[in-house]
């Protein structure tokens, strides 16, 4: 079962596809030339190092993916 992590990107992926006439592409590198309709590029980030809450010991990040646009 994939992580909570990766069922949102994945979600966020779905979502970007329905962008009309666009290329959308997952964590790609950008190509020297642009698809007709233009090129939607989900980069998946780095979610870094935890914030720690101490009673009782909680965990919490900040996941922040980008979204590259390209016509």
């Amino acid at each position: 079962m994939p992580s909570l992590r990766e069922r949102v990107l994945a979600a966020l992926f779905l979502q970007i596809q329905q962008v009309p006439f666009a290329t959308v592409k997952r964590e790609e590198p950008l190509p020297e030339k642009v698809p007709n309709g233009g090129l939607v590029i989900l980069r998946d980030g780095d979610p870094g190092e935890p914030e720690v809450l101490l009673s009782p010991v909680t965990y919490l990040w900040q996941h922040q993916a980008e979204i590259e646009a390209v016509v």
